[in-house]
């Protein structure tokens, strides 16, 4: 019999499960994926271009919503989850929604979700949105340059657009983001690579991305979104933790793989923690993976032009995923608009304008903060106006782009940059050493 599936996504993983577990089997057919967390990414078709030939109708994308009732008239068999960043109360709670409705459940799987590659894989990833991936493989991509190797970087998938436009992407500069309609939330991924000078891929079919990545790379970097596992096998797995978050290594699917799985452990922002929470942090990664490179560091903030905030009343603005579905309620910006004195951190909630409204009544713990939310052109005008509503002096932009590329801020602004600063040893440079000598 063919067993019938329907997989639980978020226009990235999903994809990625399909593709390399279910396309092309005779046994298995796939009759829907559901989708949540990215507004207006359901409705849509997975195309019969990407499907292949057992989905010449290619695959809808439903709302999670409807899923009960997707089990019942498709008559599916099996609910394969297949997105990231969410508790593991809240996926028991999914599998239950799943077995009532009369279908089987698993959490997507690991081993076989990982692409074998020809070149070295490295691979950074997180416990939970928001830890600092970014300048983490900043930092990696830094470490490779000074070997002399080119490293391509490979992004976590986004795909929110055309998914048959968007199967292989390759951003050299600030204008392929701009040709391929990147959302700002792909740009705040891609942009702060392409500046340093590094290539970046990204799309659907990470079997073909990948083969192209290798042409051009000596080493492959796996940036992962969320807190996700890597698509490709890596040679060297590094995982990023929170101490403003500690314990999240154990509690967030599957960030606990990541956090298992890792070669090396990052515990990053240890110069803004609580002391007990970076210990209590440590005090997890001596038990549960003890033999893993364990790395302290700092993630210092600076701003483009510090005076610009001092005794001034400020509103932040923050990276959207680490706020939302990260369920951080602060973040680099507040950090920084603290520490250069700021007299007061302006609550934009009552200004948010438009679809802000949406993400602040679906994530109503966001703090004194504007998320950077802008999937599409609706956001972006929705942000705008709620920036130029909030009562302030200066808008502290925390966002890995520049915003005001994208966004008019009429009100004087500051940038907010961030970086790794390693403060124990061994570090990452001896341990890429290990797989790449020389």
């Amino acid at each position: 019999m063919t067993e019938r599936i329907v997989i639980m996504g978020a226009a990235g993983k999903d994809f990625h499960v399909f593709n390399t577990c279910y396309r092309g089997r005779e046994d298995a057919r796939v009759v829907a994926f559901t989708a949540t967390q990215i507004p207006h990414i359901e409705g849509r078709i997975y195309p019969p271009t990407l499907a292949g030939p057992y989905y010449p109708k290619g695959i809808p994308i439903l709302p999670e919503e409807e899923l009960p009732e997707i089990i019942r008239r498709e008559k599916v068999d099996k609910v394969i989850f297949a997105y990231s960043d969410v508790s593991y109360e809240y996926v028991a709670e999914r599998e239950k929604i799943a077995r009532d409705a009369g279908a089987d459940f698993e959490t997507a799987p690991v081993e076989d979700a990982m692409l074998p590659a020809e070149k070295p894989v490295i691979a950074v990833c997180a416990v939970r949105t928001g830890c600092g991936k970014s300048q983490t493989t900043r930092r990696v991509s830094e470490i490779l340059k000074e070997k002399g190797l080119t490293c391509v970087v490979v992004r976590h998938p986004m795909p929110y657009g055309d998914l048959v436009k968007q199967r292989v992407q390759r951003f050299a500069s600030v204008e392929d983001m701009a040709a391929q309609n990147c959302t700002i939330e792909e740009m705040e991924e891609y942009e702060h690579h392409i500046a340093r000078g590094n290539v970046v891929y990204a799309g659907v079919d990470y079997e073909a991305i990948l083969r192209e990545a290798e042409k051009e790379a000596d080493v492959v970097l796996w940036d992962g979104g969320n807190n996700d596992i890597p698509f490709f096998k890596p040679d060297l797995w590094i995982t990023v933790l929170d101490p403003h978050r500690p314990g999240h290594e154990l509690l967030y699917y599957p960030g606990k793989e990541n956090f298992l799985r890792a070669k090396v452990l990052v515990v990053n922002k240890v110069d803004s923690a609580d002391p007990a929470d970076v210990e209590k942090v440590l005090a997890n990664a001596k038990e549960y993976n003890p033999s893993a490179l364990v790395i302290e560091a700092n993630s210092p903030v600076t701003l483009s032009d510090p005076e610009a905030v001092r005794g001034k009343r400020v509103v932040v603005v923050e990276d959207g995923p680490t706020l939302t579905h990260g369920g951080m309620t602060y973040g680099a910006g507040t950090i920084a608009a603290k520490k250069f004195g700021a007299a007061e951190i302006v609550d934009p909630k009552p200004y948010f304008q438009g679809e802000m409204k949406e993400t602040l009544r679906k994530y109503p713990h966001i703090g004194d903060l504007v998320p950077a939310m802008g999937y599409g052109e609706k956001q972006l005008k929705d942000l705008q106006a709620t920036l130029e509503a909030v009562p302030c002096d200066v808008v502290v932009v925390a966002t890995p782009i520049d915003l005001s590329r994208v966004v008019e801020i009429k009100k004087p602004n500051v940038r907010v940059f961030y970086s790794l600063e390693e403060i124990t040893r061994p570090g990452l440079a001896e341990a890429i050493s290990k797989i790449l000598p020389g």
